[in-house]
């Protein structure tokens, strides 16, 4: 399976979308800053969105699709009760 995910930085409210294969291995490494430069300046964070897929393919159109100025729109409405403090 592969997942397209959201991270709440705790930091500053921020988001983050990625995809994986293991998204429990990725949550950790992104807390622990091991990886990508923007994870690394605003952890920690907390999952607040994933979805599954069979392809890797559908995941990554996702992650793009969520990091497109649509697709935050879209997200940020999906998951506006997960926003609020």
């Amino acid at each position: 399976m592969w997942f397209t995910y959201v991270l709440r930085s705790k930091k500053n409210h921020s988001l983050y979308a990625g995809y994986t294969g293991d998204i429990n291995k990725r949550f950790k490494e992104h807390n622990k800053k091991i990886g990508s430069k923007y994870t690394s300046r605003n952890a920690p964070f907390e999952l607040i969105f994933f979805e599954a897929f069979k392809d890797k393919r559908d995941a990554t159109a996702a992650e793009v699709f969520w990091k497109s100025g649509y697709g935050r729109e879209v997200l940020k409405d999906k998951i506006k009760y997960s926003l609020e403090d």
